[in-house]
């Protein structure tokens, strides 16, 4: 049973929250840009935060810590991010102008790093809700990586309690609360040191400072939304998009493991670490393949710029960034469909990365192998190892789910929307950007989601969420079971 004091309690932080982040862009807006959005930020803010300050107060009166569960706290992840989608969509509303569903849709895309947009003529729009989009990616892609290292290791989706075992010190917890303030605070000096060193770089190899900003909050988020209508081909530019390949690997990378490498001033453990070293492996060579293409079909003739675009694509998707470049949704079915499934592969476990994550597809890959294994020797007896050590059956298991609910969601989603008269590869693109935390899309909305209804608009928005918070998550609340001792 859920106990409806704590949920209630609970909810209040992160209202609370976006009603200050809301605030800070009020200000933001009357004091830096002076473009007079001040009221569509203050407003809701005010009111956002009144209402936790009551929620609070009422709800401590009644709260029993000792009766928080696991139930509650999968009841307040999913209810965190489909609470502050819908409550970060207000200034959207009233300085877009677009509708409730459409704002909805904006706001969940920035929470959930997924970076796909209903939006268009973001050139002309005020630099204070710009930048508010952008925040909305940096401080969901920070919740992305606390959620993922320290409740699904737990619950133990899919390979993710591999990655709890992995990591040592502080975040390798057995329990939700008594050491979460430290793994926060650990995951908060990492994810702002890669902060800074990405506004740096984008900021030396070129851009303004308010771009480097920008981008730095869609890029290290791996979330994908710009302050401009054509994406990074505001700035294509080789060395930008060098930087901006860093930084997305960087920011698809587990975070536990940059605090490992952090601490121990030992780059090597980045290739000791087998699903990092997979992933880099992955990423290089599809990038080589989609070069091949690109200078084949004679796309580009020059073989840098060729490879330099590619490999800014593949990083791109695979590590669910979604930033674009000019001309992308036209490239060759082949290169098309490549950047598609790289986007399923998706990047590491406890990144802010989307997709099936490495660890998965190297499980999977070995269980397969396992089988053909056991098909020439009957009687042999065959274990799956990852970082040389033996993985547990429960595991295993957890990862079949997975791929396969993965596989069943992005069917069933597929189809919906092309029940709505979208064609198969706008259908599949766009599910494929929204279940993976992807961005990029082909065919009709390869620039934006505006061909897309308003019934497609609610279907893609729960498919954020459902790949976000890893499907079982969300489905889990769907077993009666769930809601009864």
């Amino acid at each position: 049973m859920i106990n409806k004091v704590a949920a209630a309690y609970l909810l209040a932080f992160p209202a609370g929250i976006m009603g200050i982040v809301q605030l800070v862009f009020a200000f933001l807006s009357f004091a830096l840009f002076r473009d007079h959005q001040e009221m569509a930020f203050l407003i809701p803010a005010m009111s956002m935060i009144i209402a936790s300050v009551i929620f609070l107060i009422a709800g401590k009166r009644r709260l029993n810590v000792k009766k928080i569960g696991y139930r509650d706290a999968l009841f307040f992840a999913v209810l965190s991010w489909a609470g502050m989608g819908l409550l970060g969509a207000i200034p959207i509303v009233l300085v877009a102008g677009v509708s409730f569903t459409d704002a909805v849709f904006e706001s969940i895309s920035a929470l959930t790093t997924t970076g796909v947009t209903a939006l268009s003529g973001l050139d002309a729009m005020p630099k204070s809700f710009l930048m508010y989009r952008q925040f909305l990616q940096w401080m969901g892609g920070l919740g992305v990586v606390i959620y993922v290292v320290t409740i699904l290791p737990m619950l133990n989706v899919g390979g993710m309690k591999l990655m709890q075992a992995e990591t040592p010190g502080p975040i390798k917890n057995d329990k939700l609360s008594a050491r979460m303030v430290d793994t926060a605070h650990y995951l908060w000096l990492v994810y702002l040191t890669i902060t800074v060193l990405c506004a740096l770089g984008f900021y030396v190899a070129g851009m303004t400072a308010y771009d480097a900003i920008a981008y730095t909050f869609s890029t290290v988020s791996t979330g994908g939304f710009a302050p401009y209508d054509d994406s990074m081909g505001h700035y294509d530019k080789g060395i930008i998009l060098i930087v901006a390949d860093v930084f997305m690997m960087l920011g698809a990378l587990n975070f536990a493991l940059h605090f490992r490498v952090w601490r121990s001033f030992k780059l090597r453990r980045y290739y000791q670490d087998e699903e990092t070293r997979t992933y880099f492996i992955i990423v290089l060579v599809l990038a080589l393949i989609v070069a091949f293409f690109l200078v084949q079909r004679n796309v580009y003739t020059d073989v840098f710029r060729a490879f330099n675009h590619a490999l800014f694509l593949v990083t791109s998707m695979i590590t669910s960034t979604g930033l674009g470049l000019p001309g992308y949704t036209e490239w060759p079915q082949v290169v098309v469909f490549l950047l598609i499934f790289s986007c399923y592969l998706g990047g590491c476990a406890g990144s802010t990365a989307g997709g099936n994550k490495i660890i998965r597809n190297i499980l999977s890959i070995k269980m397969i192998a396992r089988e053909l294994k056991r098909l020439i020797h009957p009687r042999g007896v065959f274990e799956v190892e990852y970082q040389g050590k033996a993985v547990e059956d429960s595991v295993l298991n957890a990862t079949i789910a997975f791929m396969f609910i993965a596989a069943v969601v992005s069917l069933v989603f597929t189809l919906l929307l092309m029940a709505t008269g979208l064609d198969f590869l706008t259908a599949f693109s766009a599910v494929a950007a929204c279940v993976n935390a992807a961005g990029l899309a082909f065919g009709a909305v390869g620039s934006n989601f505006q061909p897309v209804n308003d019934f497609g608009i609610w279907v893609l928005s729960l498919a954020m969420l459902l790949g976000r918070l890893e499907y079982l998550t969300v489905l889990a609340l769907l077993l009666p079971s769930f809601w009864r001792y």
